[in-house]
Parts: C-alpha cells; structure tokens; sequence
C-alpha cells in the first residue's frame, strides 16, 4: 500500500466514525427520555381478612369436612373381601 492510501483510509474511518456518532445519537433515545412510570403493588400480607357476611355463611354445612354415614367395618371398599 502506499502512503496515500492509508491516509484515505484513516480519513474514511475518521468521517464514518463521526457520521455513526450523529447517526446513533438520532436513533438510540437519551438516558432521561428513557424513564418510565410503573405502578406501585401493595406488598402481600399473611392477614387474611374476615369474609363478607353477605357472601359468607358462617352456619353453612363444611363441604370439607369428613362425613361417616353408619358405622363402616370395611377399611378397604375396594378390595373384593369384608372384615367383620
């Protein structure tokens, strides 16, 4: 290479150096126009507060609750054999 060119190509470099540095400024938005609003969550709590009467009826059959009809001597139903 010669002399003349490695100068041509230190200036292509130089002025393609300062064109992308416009060019990304342009593009790529400043650090204060880069804020954002969020909304602010309540921290979850271990209280769990009372049900509302209207929807909750405190005298209401327990659908968990375990209910024996009669006295059962089978402690396996599924199995082919009774224990008496």
């Amino acid at each position: 290479m010669k002399q003349k060119d490695i100068a041509l190509i230190a200036v292509i470099i130089f002025i393609s150096a300062i064109v992308s540095l416009f060019v990304s400024k342009s593009i790529f938005a400043p650090p204060k126009n880069r804020q954002q609003q969020v909304e602010v969550v309540k921290a979850i709590t271990s209280d769990f507060p009372k049900p509302d009467k209207q929807f909750f009826n405190g005298q209401a059959n327990d659908p968990t609750k375990l209910i024996t009809i009669g006295q059962n001597a089978n402690n396996d139903p599924f199995s082919s054999t009774t224990s008496q």
